[in-house]
């Protein structure tokens, strides 16, 4: 009787041992969820060595590194909602900007039948000598050459009024604005902002974020926008 009863839990135990060893499920992602870490924890503390129990810091350690885990998924989410909203909202901004005119980094502006070319000169340093050169984007051929003379360090304002060299009206086209200044006896190429009117706005992916498009065919990143108009 002895005997047939040790085989018997012996049998028990071996069944048992099959069970815990099985696999979990996990979930789709491939990561236990709350549920499955809970049940995989009972069931070891079920099945634990009674003579080698576990110790209370390897439970605690176990219960904290499947908190933090489920925290920084949390976190994710929560920063993956967040953007979304803030891509949501920057859509409808930029979506109100069509039509309108801004003032953003470009080195070439549309000269549009009756308007002048209007944009900034962003001057790193105080020059005795500024000179924005107006260059036909198509053929690289110079049209006027504008001497804006003595500046200060900052955002110089510039206009042209279309017409070129020979005091002819230009044609409405795209055209090249190239700065440059006179800084410790060298000549500088300086960097330009040009006002542009928006003609659509395009919904990026990723990093990429919106852009808004203007006229002429040129193109900038929303959050390189310095004045709407």
């Amino acid at each position: 009787m002895t005997t047939t009863s040790a085989v018997n839990q012996n049998s028990k135990l071996t069944a048992t041992t099959a069970k815990t060893d099985a696999p979990v499920k996990k979930g789709v992602d491939g990561a236990l969820n709350q549920a499955q870490f809970l049940k995989l924890m009972t069931t070891q503390m079920t099945h634990q060595d009674p003579s080698k129990p576990m110790e209370n810091g390897d439970f605690l350690a176990q219960m904290a590194q499947f908190g933090t885990v489920s925290g920084i998924q949390d976190l994710q989410k929560s920063f993956s909602e967040f953007a979304s909203s803030i891509g949501s909202g920057q859509a409808l901004q930029a979506t109100g900007l069509v039509g309108h005119t801004v003032l953003a980094p470009a080195s070439k502006g549309m000269l549009e039948t009756g308007k002048p070319l209007i944009g900034n000169i962003s001057l790193t340093d105080s020059t005795p000598n500024l000179t924005l050169k107006i260059i036909n984007s198509k053929t690289g051929e110079e049209v006027n050459n504008l001497q804006l003379g003595s500046q200060v360090k900052g955002a110089v304002p510039f206009s042209w009024d279309g017409l070129d060299a020979q005091g002819k009206m230009a044609d409405p086209r795209m055209y090249k604005v190239v700065a440059s200044s006179v800084l410790d006896g060298k000549e500088t190429a300086m960097e330009t902002q040009v006002q542009s009117r928006v003609e659509s706005v395009t919904m990026g992916s990723g990093t990429n974020g919106l852009s808004v498009n203007l006229a002429g065919g040129g193109s900038v990143n929303f959050n390189q926008v310095k004045q709407i108009l």
